[in-house]
């Protein structure tokens, strides 16, 4: 009989422990279960009502400091290979151009076209000049200052551009002269000639002949200042 009872005793016990590490398995299990609820439901939540790091407004500045800096970067690196910025000096272009104006300038794979405002770096003037291209390669340019008209190959060119009438107070060099106020120019390879719009008081090929090709820097293309001015330029 005892023997019977030790038995029963066992068993009750080892049923015990089997129920205790059942409990204890379920519970780590709840455990493990309820952690990969809550970090579901936080990567589930709404970025309003997510957990921020806190406002640092220095790392904000240094940011704001590292763009800025980028960008002036940028910007120098566009004005060193693409464009140049230029200031007219005197009155040689007036009225399309004054003294001071501040002038973008096309410099990259730029080849001189009529009618162009470019910046040329003269070694007969020893001096930056801007003018505008009257005549390219090739060309017949004739003044008549009689009739206060230029010709490129036989046609008549605009008059818009210029301030005034053109006159011939006996300046220019007398090779050029084919009839009294008549010049006749034939523009050479590889050169250009130009004029100032400001007809009467501009230093350009009536006097310092044609301009080699490479003597030019760019083309004037934007008026950057005065700021009531800013736009292309033509």
């Amino acid at each position: 009989m005892s023997d019977i009872n030790d038995k029963i005793k066992e068993e009750e016990t080892n049923e015990g422990v089997d129920i205790a590490e059942n409990t204890t398995e379920d519970k780590s299990a709840e455990a493990k279960v309820s952690e990969e609820d809550i970090k579901t439901a936080s990567d589930a939540a709404p970025d309003d009502i997510k957990e921020h790091e806190p406002f640092n407004l220095k790392n904000e500045l240094l940011e704001w400091a590292e763009s800025f800096v980028f960008a002036m970067l940028i910007v120098q690196l566009v004005f060193i290979f693409i464009f140049r910025i230029v200031m007219v000096d005197g009155s040689s272009m007036n009225n399309t151009l004054v003294d001071q104006d501040r002038l973008i300038m096309k410099h990259v794979n730029y080849t001189p076209e009529r009618d162009d405002i470019v910046v040329i770096n003269s070694s007969v003037a020893d001096k930056i000049l801007i003018k505008r291209v009257i005549g390219v390669e090739g060309d017949v340019v004739h003044i008549n200052y009689n009739e206060n008209h230029v010709y490129v190959n036989g046609e008549v060119i605009s008059n818009d551009h210029i301030k005034e009438i053109m006159r011939d107070d006996g300046y220019f060099s007398p090779m050029w002269c084919v009839a009294p106020g008549e010049y006749e120019y034939e523009v050479p390879e590889d050169t250009v000639f130009v004029m100032g719009d400001n007809r009467n008081d501009s230093k350009d090929s009536r006097t310092i002949g044609y301009v080699p090709e490479d003597e030019i820097m760019g083309k004037a293309v934007f008026r950057i200042y005065p700021l009531n001015k800013i736009g292309k330029i033509s």
